[in-house]
């Protein structure tokens, strides 16, 4: 196989991942489901739920806190999914350091 030939078909295969991440949801909460992010695989946010109850304008760090936390776990959630779509993009290709 040709150098030329495996680039492209790397590139393809990057292409297809990209798509396949940016339709790709997870979801993650905190507090008890009070506050729920969605976000794609390219961690670009969807959504984000507050439950009621939580919002109160006396305990606004407490709110904070729980959409900080739901975010970073929705972006640790999209890692994992990167992670595990490379590997099966990659399984087939025995490529030092990729796999």
């Amino acid at each position: 196989m040709n150098i030329q030939k495996m680039m492209r078909q790397a590139q393809k295969m990057q292409e297809d991942l990209q798509r396949q991440l940016r339709t790709t949801k997870v979801e993650a909460t905190a507090g008890g489901g009070m506050v729920t992010v969605v976000m794609n695989g390219v961690k670009e946010i969807q959504s984000i739920t507050i439950d009621p109850e939580v919002v109160s304008a006396d305990d606004v760090e407490m709110l904070q806190d729980l959409i900080v936390a739901a975010v970073s776990d929705a972006q640790r959630r999209a890692d994992e999914l990167v992670q595990q779509q490379m590997g099966g993009m990659m399984g087939g290709m025995n490529i030092p350091g990729l796999t």
